[in-house]
């Protein structure tokens, strides 16, 4: 997402897209070939890669088929190259870090490239939990409101802003505030 603002207007002209990870991703996430569904998007470096680089932002609407069906993605994911960084494997492991770290960096035909933009902890991680919790609650907000509307939404957020009243609050009567 770092580096859309730098190839949005040359996707086209890409040469490869070198991705840096841990051992344990390439394992689990590396994934090449045709991707089915959802799940299979969600569980593909390549594709949350190709998404951020064309979009600059990930939502749970770009791992629909709409949003899967851009010939750009799998142009792009033709191109990337996942290989894995001992030390990020290491400090993935390492129960003191639990890194997650990952870099990207993108070279054109030209000759030029992208700087290398490298994340060691993402922004949901335990470390960065000050960033991520104002994340979190635009993203509740918003998910609320698009599917109870803007008051309901703002009961619900007042109800987890309250932590007093929503731990006293009976799982039944919990359970009914999501009842549309």
């Amino acid at each position: 997402m770092q580096l859309h603002p730098l190839v949005r207007d040359r996707l086209d002209q890409i040469e490869r897209v070198e991705m840096t990870t841990h051992e344990s991703a390439i394992r689990i996430i590396d994934k090449t070939g045709p991707l089915h569904n959802p799940a299979d998007r969600d569980h593909c470096l390549q594709y949350m890669t190709a998404i951020g680089l064309i979009h600059g932002r990930l939502t749970a609407d770009h791992y629909e088929d709409a949003a899967a069906a851009d010939p750009r993605i799998d142009a792009l994911r033709a191109t990337m190259r996942v290989v894995e960084d001992r030390q990020y494997s290491l400090d993935y492991l390492d129960p003191e870090k639990r890194s997650i770290a990952n870099a990207v960096q993108v070279f054109f035909r030209d000759g030029s490239s992208t700087p290398r933009v490298e994340v060691h902890y993402p922004i949901g991680h335990r470390r960065r939990r000050a960033e991520g919790i104002p994340v979190l609650r635009e993203k509740a907000q918003a998910a609320f409101a698009a599917h109870f509307g803007a008051a309901k939404a703002g009961a619900l957020m007042d109800l987890f802003a309250d932590r007093t009243r929503l731990e006293a609050m009976p799982v039944r009567d919990f359970a009914a505030q999501f009842v549309k």
